[in-house]
């Protein structure tokens, strides 16, 4: 088949635990490069690859999506084949797509899905210790509850926003926040959203556990985030439990 070109969409699973997170790192290995040398190997020259945002390092995703334009034969099915033969076993591609050449999967997406997992029982699992944080202390679960009604709709999130990474604006919308039981003493938080500040989520997850385990009433959520005042907050979660669940478009 003759080269021509088109723009690519990937959908990735990834165990982030050994990266420097999605981003191509100067010191250290990222989910980004690693993908952008299996395609330049199969295709045979340089390509730029999209991500729809950054995952910090050892953050995990089932729905990463990105795009890279490229001249080549190679269809959707042999770029699926191929790339999983090339990628190491913490990195699959889930789906691959041609798509219109304007798709650029950061600037076309309209909201994410994340969930945080928390393994909440009295002992640690070996298992489990990459994906969940461990919290033995029994949370609250009414009470997390009313807290995120607090959080949900559009608010400036400023003050659960990491420090050091200024946006244009600090204003989201949050569609939709549960907690849900995915096995006896493993809990989920997720969180939908318009679009989502560098630790937003890792931030929100802390502070909704510190009310689960009553050093927080519901009610002083809302203040921390009408104060805008990243202090006012919990201590941020840790990555492992953190998973960039699905990517939505129009």
């Amino acid at each position: 088949m003759a080269n021509t070109e088109k723009n690519v969409k990937l959908t990735i699973e990834y165990d982030g635990t050994c990266y420097h997170g999605w981003q191509i790192q100067p010191n250290g290995r990222s989910i980004q490069q690693e993908i952008e040398t299996a395609i330049e190997t199969m295709i045979r020259h340089k390509i730029k690859l999209l991500g729809s945002g950054r995952t910090d390092a050892g953050v995990h995703a089932l729905g990463q999506v990105a795009n890279f334009i490229c001249a080549t034969g190679i269809t959707p099915e042999e770029f699926l084949k191929g790339l999983n033969s090339l990628l190491p076993d913490d990195i699959v591609i889930r789906r691959v797509e041609e798509v219109p050449p304007r798709f650029h999967a950061r600037y076309d997406a309209v909201g994410k899905r994340y969930r945080y997992r928390i393994l909440n029982r009295p002992l640690p699992s070996a298992i489990e210790r990459r994906f969940t944080w461990w919290i033995r202390t029994p949370l609250d679960h009414a009470t997390m509850k009313l807290a995120m009604a607090h959080l949900t709709g559009e608010h400036d999130f400023k003050a659960f926003e990491g420090a050091g990474s200024p946006r244009s604006s600090t204003v989201r919308q949050v569609t939709d926040m549960d907690l849900i039981s995915l096995a006896p003493g493993v809990v989920a938080i997720d969180i939908r959203a318009n679009g989502f500040l560098r630790y937003m989520v890792r931030n929100i997850v802390g502070t909704l556990v510190d009310v689960g385990l009553h050093k927080l009433n519901p009610d002083q959520v809302e203040r921390i985030l009408l104060s805008k005042d990243r202090s006012m907050a919990s201590a941020t979660a840790p990555a492992r439990g953190l998973f960039l669940m699905e990517v939505y478009y129009e």
